[in-house]
């Protein structure tokens, strides 16, 4: 299945190398052994050089890598982070979010190159930028400094995140 290439958006290929470059930004990609990346008609084709277990699985993988890069240079990917709690808020500040969690101390993170912050309500943060996987590794570090607990959802959760309630003391000893 190619990979189609929308307008403004330019590969270049070199060996087993493939940079996507568009309005967004530039990737890049080394291609595992055994899979290569050719220009065809509607856009990049992944292609394979057998047929073996290890090489299948690297085939869709490769494909999905090469895919994401596209899209990232083009539209980009965004994460949203929810803040739940009472005087749990955040606040961009240039390269670096500043969040006030329920520590002794705001807690002071520092954005990737690449990704962006943008703060709504003091409780609603946005993450976008070219790159599906420092977007990701950042949305789960601001994640991990206070995760949602299960008794009154308070903490850091994704938007489309669903938080398992627990019941508390009172109503698991009435029974």
């Amino acid at each position: 299945m190619p990979v189609p290439l929308p307008s403004g958006v330019t590969a270049d290929i070199k060996g087993n190398a493939v940079s996507v470059k568009g309005p967004k930004g530039t990737l890049a990609l080394e291609c595992p052994e055994g899979m290569r990346v050719e220009r065809g008609d509607g856009g990049l084709r992944v292609e394979r050089a057998s047929d073996t277990i290890q090489d299948r699985s690297l085939h869709g993988l490769t494909r999905k890598l090469v895919a994401n890069m596209v899209r990232g240079v083009s539209v980009g990917f965004s994460r949203v982070l929810e803040i739940n709690g009472v005087g749990y808020r955040a606040e961009a500040k240039g390269k670096a979010l500043h969040l006030t969690l329920g520590f002794s101390h705001p807690v002071v993170f520092p954005l990737p190159p690449g990704i962006t912050a943008s703060v709504e309500r003091q409780t609603v943060v946005t993450l976008e930028g070219a790159d599906r996987q420092v977007l990701g590794q950042a949305a789960a570090a601001i994640r991990a400094l206070r995760p949602c607990e299960p008794y009154k959802a308070k903490g850091i959760k994704y938007s489309d995140e669903i938080v398992r309630r627990k019941s508390g003391k009172a109503a698991a000893g009435a029974r």
